[in-house]
């Protein structure tokens, strides 16, 4: 079963030894990966103790890292504390960046032709 924790909680431990995050109403802790984190200790300070997930979203994680995420968990927030408001999950991937590749390359060679044909 796992462990409820409210939102009071989690912004108790909002300090370097002891780090909690909500991110997708579940309760992280992340203190032993601060020193860890590619994107360095100050992003996880930033958000120590609240609410992370638009931040968490906003970067793209990728599944690794989602992955990772998970043997962090300690909790989730009880159901009257659950975000109303739905965040997109946006995963960074190869896909989206061949995609945009392609799309640059189509429009590189449409201008390319049009200017031989003007």
């Amino acid at each position: 079963m796992t462990q409820v924790i409210t939102r009071a909680e989690v912004n108790k431990n909002r300090h370097r030894n002891n780090l909690w995050l909500i991110i997708h109403d579940d309760v992280y802790d992340v203190t032993k990966f601060l020193e860890e984190h590619p994107g360095g200790e100050d992003t996880l300070l930033d958000a120590a103790g609240s609410d992370a997930t638009q931040a968490f979203e906003d970067v793209g994680h990728s599944e690794d890292a989602r992955e990772l995420l998970q043997q962090y968990k300690i909790g989730t927030l009880p159901d009257d504390e659950k975000s109303k408001k739905a965040v997109p999950v946006l995963t960074c991937n190869w896909k989206w960046y061949a995609l945009a590749a392609l799309i640059i390359g189509a429009i590189a060679v449409g201008t390319m032709v049009a200017k031989k044909n003007s």
